[in-house]
């Protein structure tokens, strides 16, 4: 028995690949699936089972191109009802890969149709040896029981008999391989260690430590983090069966006359993903700003136009191909093209641009202790805000500002500020579709008025809708567990 684990920065997504000596299974597979491919490749196995342990709402997953290029089978909770050829699942069923047993019980409470896969490996014993519990438990976490607002309470207390009744019944030295880690929003507060044993959560899992059921269901349905927009739209795309990449719109290499005469067409948005810096510079008026630096894939699901066409503005080719695959991972699968040469081929077309003034955290501190009028516009989220903000800033979270801008006037000033200046030149870009037209970007954001001395450090600035260790690599490289 060997179980590797994959990664995926940003969304902080864990799937994994449990192999025998000529089989394997993948669980919960991200929807750029070559990775498994490759890897079944290099130690000569063939995929024949898929594994989703739930509908997963924060990401589109690889199951229907997986099994399409390998012909596995999909394994899913029977209660999902979903729409493409699968092995439906319920609580007590059981199938054989080689000598490993896996053992299905249905745990709902992230998801009302959550299943957990418990594995013997019977070559070393009878015992449980693995747990893949999908959003159930995590490293010093469980699954937000939220994500149908509806259903919070009923979720929440099917949760509590999940984990106490079935998952805390397995031996103490089962381990534990979630399908997230620290930073992904289907939970509140993950640990930064990516697999865990039933023991360890059993002894400092907090969540696992709140014995009554009424406070077990409080403690889920109050001051939980927002959900992003796409994770009412993802549950519903895995059930329907994803549609295939082969079959995905081409991104076409646009000059810049193409690409002008594309965007007039009121079915089309633009994505500019170059750095906050390049984007408040010279940027194409309306365009959205999401800096790939930061969580692109979280927020592109979150406050993208999901009924238009998307095009891209990048730094390179490169670029615009990493931005297509990020968007394809939360469901945004009409990018149509991207601007050939970038702004330097735009701006030598002499074609209009838009700029942002960018300023420093000394430029916003004389600003504040000077005599000009402008409102301070602070768009981090609302746990970031009361940790420390600065005096007489107005907080509205960044994604909040498609349909509470009314709540600014055009007419004056805006300084928009975020931890970084990612989620703010993100803000500018709303508001510029909106007719404000004198706009800030603070450079550094909080972290930079900290560190020059103006502030105390904010404890939950850094990359509050991300893993908090994602590597500067796009693809981390599978991770032999055992």
């Amino acid at each position: 028995m060997l179980v590797i684990h994959f990664f995926v920065n940003k969304i902080a997504h864990s799937s994994y690949l449990l192999a025998g000596s000529g089989v394997c299974a993948v669980i919960d597979p991200q929807r750029d699936t070559d990775v498994y491919i490759r890897e079944a490749r290099a130690l000569g196995v063939e995929i024949t089972h898929i594994l989703q342990t739930h509908l997963h709402a924060d990401f589109v997953s690889g199951h229907m191109d997986l099994a399409r290029k390998t012909g596995a089978k999909i394994y899913v909770a029977a209660s999902a009802e979903c729409s493409f050829d699968h092995v439906p699942l319920r609580e007590g069923d059981s199938f054989e890969i080689e000598e490993m047993s896996v053992s299905v019980l249905e745990t709902p409470g992230h998801t009302p149709e959550h299943l957990c896969y418990v594995v013997t490996d019977r070559s070393r014993g009878e015992d449980p040896v693995a747990a893949f519990v999908g959003d159930t438990l995590f490293v010093g976490d469980v699954g937000r029981p939220d994500l149908f607002p509806e259903l919070a309470n009923e979720l929440a207390g099917k949760l509590y008999h999940s984990l106490h009744d079935k998952i805390m019944k397995l031996p103490d030295f089962c381990e534990v391989y979630p399908a997230h880690g620290a930073g992904s929003l289907c939970g509140r507060a993950m640990g930064a260690k990516r697999t865990t044993t039933i023991g360890y959560e059993r002894k400092y899992n907090s969540a696992l430590q709140i014995k009554d059921k009424a406070d077990f269901i409080r403690s889920l349905t109050q001051d939980m983090p927002p959900a992003p927009d796409h994770f009412s739209r993802c549950s519903d795309i895995n059930r329907k069966g994803p549609g295939l990449l082969s079959e995905l719109p081409v991104m076409k290499e646009l000059n810049p006359g193409a690409f002008m005469k594309m965007m007039e067409d009121d079915n089309t948005a633009i994505l500019d993903t170059r750095s906050y810096l390049a984007f408040g510079s010279q940027h194409i008026p309306g365009a959205w700003h999401l800096d790939i630096n930061g969580n692109l894939p979280t927020f592109a699901g979150w406050v993208l136009p999901t009924g238009k066409d998307l095009l891209l503005v990048a730094e390179d080719y490169e670029q615009a191909k990493k931005t297509n695959m990020w968007l394809r991972r939360v469901g945004m699968d009409r990018i149509t093209g991207y601007l050939d040469g970038g702004m330097v081929a735009w701006s030598v077309a002499g074609l209009k641009t838009s700029h942002t003034t960018q300023i420093s955290a000394e430029d916003l501190h004389d600003m504040i202790a000077g005599s000009s009028n402008f409102v301070l516009l602070d768009v981090r989220g609302t746990a970031e805000y009361a940790d420390n903000h600065i005096k007489g800033a107005v907080n509205i979270p960044v994604a909040d500002l498609r349909t509470r801008h009314n709540e600014l006037s055009t007419e004056d000033p805006v300084i928009l500020i975020c931890s970084s200046g990612n989620r703010s030149s993100l803000g500018t870009s709303i508001l510029s579709q909106q007719g404000f037209k004198n706009l800030f970007n603070v450079a550094g954001g909080m972290s930079g008025y900290s560190a020059a001395g103006y502030t105390k450090h904010c404890r939950v600035c850094f990359n509050p809708h991300g893993s908090r260790f994602f590597s500067k690599v796009e693809e981390v490289k599978p991770h032999f567990m055992q």
